[in-house]
């Protein structure tokens, strides 16, 4: 049987309302240490950030009013000493604390020095350099999705690839994403892809969250196993604005999750409309061409005949020209101006009066035919 309230129940902002005036009144105002992060100044001129160390954070506020006493504004990672009350800010129910005076250190906290140290190191080894990216497959044939299972970050990435390319294969390895196990899973599961040899590329990453929540993707050995994976890989942690050790060893760098999908495959229908276009294009080459070549043909055809007509007309005029001259030389028309050509039985013609020997049967030749006459005596 459930338990029945014996008395009238608390409303939430009743709750609320006494936790804020059981913190406020048992604490009072006081001075805290630690290591600013997620340094936030709003246009209405109030700052809102976390402090941390090694083991907890608070959310803080700073009001304009206090604020402006600060020579200038805290960086991340930077340690600062703030006076402050504890309070519990009633309309989310969340513990924070409200700064009214802060000051600056120049000392860096634990984190930021961890963070620079690994950074360092990384840097050193070569892991940062472009000359060590590679380029990303055209076409994977599978993808790694190496992250939470629990996470908007793997349920982006499945609904983007499938958007773009439906028959992609996926192969998702689970990984917790923060928290101080986050390391070793995340080694893990970039050491698994190495054994799949039906990935040529792999998307690491989580959606966003604090510094605090993407500190396991800046931490050395993260940062080694990704670098250390046999195909190329897109780190996407967190939101546009985060950066990580991990975004500058991968491969490539996606501000989001979605971004990271959407670099990884080409879109199908894109791709179609470009082949369409790629296609159209070429037969229009081709009939361009085509026409082209037909223009140059009819043209050459038509030199060619113009060529040939003149080398043809030359000799024509040359051959009616010798034509003429024989034809004026031509015995036939002497004999049309009335002259006579006599021969003997054997053909031979006589040119002389001797020739012509009494008795002799001669054959004269004149314009229109042939004549057999006798020499009766010499002339």
């Amino acid at each position: 049987m459930p338990h029945l309230p014996t008395e009238t129940p608390w409303t939430v902002s009743q709750l609320t309302r006494a936790a804020k005036r059981a913190v406020e009144g048992s604490l009072g105002a006081l001075w805290i240490r630690g290591e600013v992060s997620g340094f936030k100044a709003w246009a209405s001129g109030h700052w809102y950030f976390t402090l941390r160390d090694k083991e907890a954070q608070v959310s803080c506020t700073m009001w304009k009013g206090q604020n402006q006493k600060v020579p200038k504004p805290p960086q991340d990672g930077q340690e600062v000493f703030l006076f402050g009350k504890p309070s519990i800010y009633e309309e989310k129910g969340s513990f924070q604390f409200a700064a009214l005076e802060l000051l600056l250190t120049e000392a860096l906290g634990a984190q930021q020095l961890a963070y620079e140290k690994t950074k360092a190191a990384l840097e050193k080894d070569g892991l940062f350099e472009q000359s060590r990216k590679r380029a990303l497959p055209a076409l994977p044939r599978g993808i790694a999705i190496v992250t939470s299972l629990d996470g908007a970050a793997l349920r982006d990435i499945i609904r983007v690839t499938r958007t773009r390319w439906a028959g992609m294969p996926l192969y998702v390895i689970g990984t917790r994403v923060q928290g101080p196990e986050a390391e070793g899973e995340l080694v893990r599961a970039l050491g698994i892809v190495n054994r799949m040899e039906e990935v040529d590329l792999c998307i690491v990453g989580r959606g966003g969250g604090s510094r605090e929540d993407l500190a396991a993707f800046d931490l050395e050995l993260v940062c080694r196993a990704i670098a250390a994976v046999r195909v190329p890989v897109i780190s996407a942690v967190g939101h546009e604005t985060d950066i990580s050790l991990a975004d500058l060893v991968a491969d490539v760098r996606a501000a989001t999750p979605s971004a990271a999908a959407e670099i990884a495959v080409p879109d199908a229908a894109d791709l179609q409309q470009q082949l369409a276009h790629q296609a159209s294009r070429l037969a229009g080459g081709l009939t361009r061409r085509t026409r082209l070549a037909s223009e140059r043909l009819t043209r050459t055809t038509d030199r060619l005949e113009r060529a040939l007509a003149e080398r043809i007309e030359e000799p024509k005029r040359r051959l009616e020209l010798l034509g003429a001259q024989l034809d004026a030389l031509s015995p036939l028309k002497v004999l049309d101006r009335g002259y006579a050509v006599a021969r003997r039985a054997d053909g031979h013609v006589l040119r002389r009066r001797g020739e012509f020997t009494p008795a002799l049967p001669v054959t004269l030749t004149v314009s229109d035919g042939k004549v057999q006459l006798r020499v009766e005596k010499e002339g």
